[in-house]
């Protein structure tokens, strides 16, 4: 797998590059040689956080994680994506006949460890208001939520506004092909 490796308020060092490209080397098990993965640093007070994103097929694997060193940021992200691939891939094969995987880029692996899997607990209907993304941020925070689903009055679309862990906030828009 190919990494590319960007800094945001930070300079990517030789050091850096070559531990980045070690780590991401236990995941060549899971893909084909010519994958590639955006891998981005950066640096926010104390905070020393990467985010790794990895395009599979039509879908994104994406994960970051953010400690007080770079290093140990490194070794947290590679520990989510081994999971997730594996939770994923194990899901999919369940579902789907061997050899129907979607993911046509990850190679066949066998988890090794059984996970326990997320099942959906719960269902919620609620009424959806049609307002602009702002009256949805105070209504989020007036529920002390951190994600809220509103009708774009501009729009009328199902849109959705989220806090984000820099404390600003996130609008997502569907787009339909």
């Amino acid at each position: 797998m190919k990494a590319i490796i960007s800094g945001k308020n930070v300079g990517v060092t030789n050091a850096l590059k070559e531990t980045i490209e070690s780590k991401l080397s236990k995941l060549d098990k899971f893909f084909h040689e010519d994958m590639e993965a955006q891998v981005t640093l950066s640096v926010e007070k104390e905070r020393q956080i990467i985010e790794v994103t990895i395009p599979v097929s039509g879908s994104i694997l994406r994960a970051e994680h953010d400690t007080d060193d770079m290093y140990a940021s490194i070794d947290g992200v590679v520990d989510k994506l081994t999971r997730q691939l594996k939770k994923h891939k194990a899901k999919l094969q369940e579902k789907h006949k061997k050899g129907a995987f979607r993911f046509e880029n990850i190679l066949d692996y066998q988890p090794q460890e059984e996970e326990k899997e997320g099942k959906i607990v719960k269902t919620k209907r609620f009424a959806v208001k049609p307002m602009d993304a702002e009256e949805a941020v105070l209504q989020m925070e007036l529920l002390g939520h951190n994600f809220f689903v509103f009708a774009n009055g501009e729009t009328d679309e199902v849109n959705v506004v989220y806090k984000r862990n820099d404390g600003d906030y996130g609008l997502i828009e569907p787009e339909y092909d």
